[in-house]
């Protein structure tokens, strides 16, 4: 990964992009780490890898005996009117 003081990506913007489609650039302000700037095509790959997670998570909750949003829903419905 790539540093960059955030004076230098603001003063050197084409250079942080050109950069960022190479390898992703930590952007630092004040001793912080404070942003990422990677390709658009790299994202996109986060995302797909992302949406991948949840599907896996999803499984995994439905095979461990989680409740379906349905079923959550009358739960929380019978709970609600049980004082009633």
């Amino acid at each position: 990964m790539i540093h960059m003081r955030a004076t230098d990506a603001k003063n050197k913007f084409g250079r942080l992009l050109d950069e960022a489609q190479h390898e992703a650039v930590l952007i630092e302000k004040n001793g912080r780490d404070i942003a990422v700037v990677l390709s658009h095509t790299e994202y996109e790959r986060l995302k797909i890898y992302e949406e991948e997670l949840w599907v896996i998570k999803a499984r995994l909750a439905k095979k461990e005996g989680f409740h379906s949003e349905l079923d959550s829903e009358a739960l929380l419905s019978d709970f609600l009117n049980a004082d009633s």
